[in-house]
């Protein structure tokens, strides 16, 4: 067969190059959009479309760097929306000033909780009456005065110990004794007989402190929390100098349940009931979605309106895993209270304490 050459004009040329850089444009126009930048016109800035559409996801990019740089800014483009309303909003409600509306209450779990039918009432008749006749009447009437008998378990390690006396220097009257192998229950008479009023167990795991047993003396009850994030005194930040012998004030907050209250009665009842405001030493036990957080503070008076506050430690934080009646009985005791992990916390808005 016969091929027959057929010149190329110029023009044609021209025309090809011509389509080549309309190509690099709209290509890198895209880009651009995708990037998030904003389009100029004689000067004057337009808005900024949006970085993705809305039908795509960051996860679809297979190149991880990619990913990375354009999630990234996607979370940066929606901070600066966020902070735009935000500001939008604010010079509304100064423009308005009294006829303002009031400021909406974001939405968190705690708000957001399932009523409980056990919820503590003060002024409840049945309430004040389980007060008066609970383990705990004598200590409140001030019939008993505290006394702590705090214990490990076999064989402590270091940090374990350490824990202990720290614990002791924060509870007034509180003694540490060895374990040296006894059963709690050949413990807990010799306690009864020499008038402690607690036991208080420290379980430990791989060196770590992982569980308290604190047994009512001597009609109960005991609970058995999960102990964890334990931070001793030289391991917090800017803590202050070694608790003195004063006894301090005691707060318990967010215990509102049935079972909440008497797992406050229980902690208060490990204090005496005159704190020495001299010296200014404060515990407290915060209940927040049935983790109990346990600070001790030291704090100073700035001024009239501030306040200075200084950790003193230890810290830690307990989970409630059951409250039984009496004194501890592994085998044959009446339990009150029992977590049940997969039909109790199914519900992340529902709270036991």
């Amino acid at each position: 067969m016969d091929f027959t050459e057929v010149p190329i004009s110029e023009e044609s040329k021209g025309k090809k190059k011509k389509n080549k850089k309309t190509k690099t444009k709209t290509m890198s126009e895209e880009r651009d959009i995708q990037d998030g930048d904003v389009d100029t016109k004689d000067g004057v800035k337009m808005e900024s479309e949006p970085a993705f559409p809305p039908t795509f996801s960051v996860s679809e990019i297979k190149n991880k760097q990619r990913r990375h740089l354009m999630f990234m800014k996607f979370k940066q483009e929606k901070r600066k929306q966020k902070m735009m309303l935000k500001k939008k909003k604010k010079k509304e409600r100064v423009a308005l000033g009294d006829k303002a509306p009031p400021k909406e209450v974001p939405k968190t779990i705690e708000n957001q909780r399932v009523y409980d039918e056990t919820t503590v009432d003060p002024d409840d008749e049945e309430v004040k009456f389980d007060e008066e006749t609970d383990e705990f009447a004598a200590y409140f009437n001030g019939l008993t005065n505290p006394k702590v008998l705090i214990t490990t378990s076999d064989r402590p390690r270091g940090r374990t110990v350490r824990f202990c006396e720290q614990l002791a220097k924060v509870i007034p009257n509180a003694h540490v004794y060895y374990r040296r192998g006894l059963a709690l229950k050949r413990i807990i008479p010799q306690c009864i007989a020499r008038n402690f009023t607690y036991l208080m167990v420290i379980n430990e795991d791989r060196k770590v402190p992982n569980g308290l047993v604190l047994c009512h003396l001597p009609d109960g009850p005991t609970a058995h929390f999960k102990v964890s994030s334990v931070r001793l005194r030289k391991e917090i930040k800017r803590h202050g100098k070694d608790p003195t012998e004063h006894h301090p004030e005691v707060i318990l907050n967010n215990f509102s349940t049935r079972l909440g209250h008497s797992i406050g009665r229980l902690f208060a009842a490990l204090f005496p009931q005159d704190p020495q405001f001299v010296g200014r030493q404060v515990a407290t036990f915060h209940n927040q979605r049935d983790f109990i957080f346990f600070r001790f503070h030291r704090y100073i008076f700035k001024n009239e309106k501030k306040v200075g506050i200084q950790e003193l430690g230890p810290r830690f934080t307990l989970k409630l895993r059951s409250l039984q009646k009496g004194t501890f009985d592994s085998k044959f005791g009446e339990y009150e209270w029992v977590l049940k992990r997969h039909e109790m916390d199914s519900c992340r808005r529902k709270f036991q304490l």
